[in-house]
């Protein structure tokens, strides 16, 4: 049944309609992004590879937005001229996902959706003062795959998980896009879910979505963990050994596992991204505890963190203006050789 409470791109839509009803979610597809495989826009400020640098996102109208709770979980389907491209209706595990992506392939900043900040913008996670990048831990230079996250979910850290026993890290379900094209912070891509990962990150379940972009020249032959078993030998040995290990050289133990390590496939990992929904729409509707998440948002309706245009706007007055980057520091190209 179609919700009643649609309204055009300039007002709000409810964060739970039902992700096989393309009609009723392409009144909210007319945002046009400034990259041509996306559907928003990004503004920068501060500088790059500094403690103030951040990357707010905002539509085609210049409303600024949070990508967290903003942007839709399920991939809008695309308007040209306000004419509906009518699309195949797909399953559930062929549905595709919006994606954010915080770290491009290959590169070592950790960067990431700033759930506490207003807007919650894209920034450089920061410990003890520091800038944090990966270590390139041999073989592997940086990210080996496009990481980000998938907006509206959040893993609960009240929740414990019935797979796992473990609770939610508190943050928005992680994606590892396995497609051959390397994408920019900001970017917001279309993508189909291959299977799941279950990383367990100091006793927290911290779920690793594998997807590929849906516009990758090889998404039409992988549909599944199998597939990328059998057309990327090694790729998923890889990225277990990449999680294991990626801490190593701050002096932290190597990560473990759920289900032995292995692999869950795309039909469970749906199952994983629909509860991290679920948990969402609790968040943003208020109806569990958000501690020091930042839930304001501009599009979900009868949330009570709903914020004007004007409050938007007046958190990126108070930004940093747009500056030249700083260079990298030199350990950042530094190459770590761990026993295996």
């Amino acid at each position: 049944m179609m919700h009643l409470l649609l309204r055009s791109v300039a007002g709000c839509w409810p964060s739970f309609l039902p992700h096989h009803s393309p009609l009723t979610r392409a009144s909210f597809s007319k945002a046009v992004f400034y990259r041509k495989m996306s559907h928003y826009l990004t503004e920068e400020r501060g500088r790059p590879n500094s403690p103030d640098f951040r990357i707010y996102f905002k539509t085609s109208h210049g409303k600024y937005i949070s990508p967290f709770h903003d942007i839709p979980l399920y991939a809008l389907e695309q308007q040209e001229n306000e004419i509906l491209k009518k699309k195949q209706k797909r399953s559930d595990s062929e549905i595709l996902f919006n994606m954010v992506v915080e770290v491009p392939r290959w590169s070592n900043a950790k960067m990431e959706i700033a759930t506490k900040e207003a807007l919650n913008p894209i920034k450089q996670d920061v410990k003890k003062g520091k800038l944090r990048y990966v270590a390139n831990v041999f073989p592997h230079k940086g990210y080996i795959w496009n990481y980000g996250a998938l907006p509206q979910t959040w893993e609960d850290p009240n929740h414990t998980d019935k797979d796992t026993n473990c609770c939610g890290d508190n943050d928005p379900i992680d994606v590892c896009d396995i497609g051959t094209r390397v994408c920019s912070s900001g970017q917001v891509i279309q993508v189909k879910v291959l299977g799941i990962l279950a990383l367990i990150d100091e006793g927290e379940t911290d779920w690793k979505v594998i997807a590929i972009n849906a516009e990758d020249p090889d998404a039409n032959k992988l549909h599944s963990i199998e597939d990328v078993r059998v057309n990327r030998p090694g790729h998923l040995e890889a990225t277990i050994d990449w999680f294991r290990r990626y801490k190593i050289p701050d002096g932290k133990p190597e990560n473990q596992f759920a289900f032995n390590a292995q692999f869950k496939d795309k039909d469970f990992a749906v199952e994983v991204i629909k509860s991290t929904h679920s948990c969402w729409k609790a968040l943003v509707l208020k109806q569990t505890t958000c501690g020091e998440i930042v839930c304001q948002n501009w599009s979900v309706c009868e949330s009570p963190f709903q914020c004007s245009d004007a409050d938007a706007a007046a958190v990126l007055r108070a930004a940093a203006e747009y500056g030249e980057a700083l260079p990298l520091p030199p350990e950042v190209d530094k190459w770590h050789f761990l026993s295996q």
